[in-house]
C-alpha cells in the first residue's frame, strides 16, 4: 500500500472535531502521514498571520489537503475566508470545486416523493474567477482614481479606473471570466460526464441580464461541447435551476457553473440531499495539490460539544482518496457511510438521532474493519 503525505488544517469551531473523525476513518483504509497546520482564528489572533509562504511551499510537495472549517466570531467576517481559504484555492490553482449531490438511503429528503434514485448528480463549480476574484472598492462623490489587479497562473489583469461620481457615494465589485479559465473547468465537467457515464451537462449562467460576462461563458460552453458529440448539453439560468432542483432533481447529471452561482446552488443541493452535515466538497487541481472539506461552516456555538455531524467530512475524505488514486478505498468509505445511515442506529441530532460526533466516526470505521 502506498504511503501518502496529507496536509491537515482542522480550522475553527467544530472543524477539529469532524476532522478527527475523518482521519480516523481514512486511517482504517489508507497509510497516511498527516502534517498538521494551525491556520485559523486562534493562530491569527495569536500571531496576526493567516498563511505563511514557507508552509505553502511545503504543502506543494504533499499529496492533498484536508480542511475542517473556517470562521470565528472573534474575527471580522471575510478575513479568514479570504486570507486562508481563498488564498489556498488561488495559490494551488484549485480551479474546480466539485460537489456530489447525492441522497443516501436512510436519509430523509425534504422534497415530497423524492428518493435516492432521484437525487444523484455532480456540480462542477469554477473556483478561481467570476465575482470571487475579490476586487472592487468604494468611490466617494467627486473624482476617484483606483488601480485594481487580478493575478492568476493563467494571466494577470490590471484595471486603471478614473471614476467621476456625482450625487451619491458608490460601491462596486468586478467579476472576471477568462477564456482559458472557463475552458478548463467546462472541459473538466464534460470529461467527468464521460468518466461517470453521464449523458447530459447543464451549464448555469445569467446571460439574459449579465450578458457580457455570462454571454461569453455560453460561447465557451458551446465551443467545448463540440469536442463531446456523445454528450448532450443545455443551459439554465441560475434562478431557474434553483426551481428545477426542487421540482425535478432527477433531470440533472452533471452541472457546470461559474463561481458565484455555484456557491449558491450547491447549498440548495446540500439541503435536498439531507442537509449540510451530509455535503462534501473538493477544491481540485487535477495536476497539482487538491483540498477537500465539508461545505458547512465552523458552527462555533457547537464547538467542543461533540454533536456535529462528521459525515460530510468523512465523505470529503473519500473524495480525497479517489483523487489521489485510491478509488477502491474511497468506495469502501462511501459504502460504509451508506450502511451506517441505512441502519439508522448511529445518527447525530441533525438526522434525528442522539449519537455524538465520535460515535459516527467509530461506527463508520467499525464497518470498514468488518
Amino acid at each position: 500500500m502506498a504511503k501518502y503525505r496529507i496536509a491537515v488544517i482542522p480550522g475553527d469551531g467544530i472543524g477539529p472535531e469532524v476532522i478527527a473523525e475523518g482521519r480516523k476513518v481514512i486511517d482504517s483504509v489508507a497509510d497516511v502521514e498527516w502534517v498538521e497546520y494551525p491556520f485559523g482564528a486562534d493562530h491569527y489572533l495569536k500571531t496576526n498571520e493567516l498563511v505563511n509562504e514557507d508552509s505553502l511551499k511545503e504543502i506543494k510537495g504533499m499529496d492533498a489537503m484536508y480542511l475542517g472549517a473556517l470562521g470565528d466570531p472573534r474575527v471580522k467576517p471575510g478575513v479568514l475566508e479570504k486570507g486562508v481559504l481563498l488564498k489556498l484555492r488561488f495559490y494551488f490553482d484549485q480551479f474546480v470545486n466539485l460537489r456530489p449531490v447525492k441522497l443516501l438511503e436512510g436519509v430523509n429528503c425534504p422534497l415530497k416523493n423524492k428518493g435516492p434514485k432521484d437525487i444523484d448528480f455532480l456540480v462542477v463549480r469554477e473556483n478561481t474567477e467570476d465575482f470571487y476574484v475579490g476586487i472592487g472598492n468604494r468611490a466617494k462623490i467627486g473624482k476617484n482614481k483606483q488601480e485594481l489587479e487580478v493575478l492568476r497562473s493563467l494571466y494577470s489583469v490590471k484595471f486603471g479606473l478614473d471614476i467621476d461620481v456625482d450625487g451619491s457615494e458608490i460601491a462596486y465589485q468586478i467579476g472576471v471570466l477568462s477564456k482559458k479559465g472557463s475552458e478548463r473547468v467546462i472541459r473538466y465537467a464534460f470529461e467527468l460526464a464521460k468518466i461517470k457515464n453521464k449523458k447530459r451537462v447543464t451549464a448555469v449562467d445569467k446571460a439574459n441580464v449579465l450578458d457580457h460576462v455570462y454571454g461569453y461563458w455560453r460561447e465557451i460552453v458551446e465551443s467545448v461541447a463540440k469536442e463531446y458529440p456523445g454528450i448532450e448539453h443545455e443551459f439554465n439560468f441560475v434562478d431557474a435551476i434553483t426551481m428545477w432542483f426542487v421540482k425535478n432533481p432527477e433531470w440533472y447529471q452533471v452541472v457546470v457553473t461559474p463561481n458565484m452561482f455555484g456557491d449558491i446552488i450547491t447549498d440548495l443541493g446540500a439541503m435536498i440531499q439531507g442537509g449540510l452535515g451530509l455535503a462534501p466538497g473538493g477544491n481540485i487541481n487535477p495536476d497539482g495539490v487538491s483540498m477537500f472539506e465539508p461545505i458547512h461552516g465552523s458552527a462555533p456555538k457547537y464547538k467542543g460539544m461533540n454533536v456535529a455531524n462528521p459525515i460530510a467530512t468523512i465523505w470529503a475524505g473519500a473524495m480525497m482518496l479517489e483523487e489521489i488514486g485510491e478509488e477502491k478505498s474511497a468506495e469502501k468509505i462511501i459504502n460504509a457511510i451508506q450502511d451506517v445511515l441505512r441502519e439508522g442506529k448511529v445518527l447525530t441530532k441533525d438526522l434525528g438521532g442522539t449519537a455524538k460526533t465520535s460515535d459516527v466516526g467509530d461506527a463508520v470505521a467499525k464497518r470498514l474493519k468488518k
